[in-house]
């Protein structure tokens, strides 16, 4: 799965804004803080706003501000408001088929996958985000296991 830089750029500025927005913040400071461009900020607030996951004040100590507490919103809702889906398969839906009219043989993993990155993203918060999570876990360590010899397939004797 490879996230669009609408998706990333709009957590990022989410971010920013939980971390920094006690009042009103201009996109401006936001984009230089986060070293992205601001028309394309504009056009991710634009969505956000529609959404209702920012709320935007005008003049001159006007700017941007979140609707909610950062605890009540979650990754998934920026991601739903930038249209980004998190399916790894090719397929539309659950009845077609990734090659046409029957499932790719990895078609169960892929979904599977998709559906556990969409649950973490819908249970973690703006908040968590600037407090540090999710911290990158260990890696797992997987039990070695000893080689077994190679045996022959015994074939009964007709």
């Amino acid at each position: 799965m490879e996230l669009n830089t609408k998706a990333r750029y709009a957590v990022m500025a989410m971010a920013d804004l939980a971390k920094y927005g006690e009042s009103a913040v201009p996109l401006s400071a936001i984009a230089e803080r986060q070293g992205l461009s601001l028309a394309y900020l504009e056009q991710i607030f634009l969505r956000l706003r529609r959404a209702g996951l920012v709320d935007s004040a005008r003049g001159r100590s006007g700017g941007y501000s979140l609707a909610r507490p950062a605890a009540d919103i979650h990754i998934d809702e920026i991601m739903k408001a930038m249209e980004e889906e998190t399916r790894l398969t090719r397929c539309l839906d659950a009845d077609n088929g990734c090659l046409g009219d029957r499932r790719c043989l990895t078609h169960g993993l892929w979904h599977a996958l998709g559906n556990h990155i969409a649950s973490f993203l819908a249970n973690v918060s703006l908040q968590d985000v600037i407090e540090g999570f999710p911290v990158v876990p260990k890696p797992v360590e997987t039990p070695q296991v000893e080689a077994q010899p190679h045996r022959q397939p015994e074939f009964a004797a007709r």
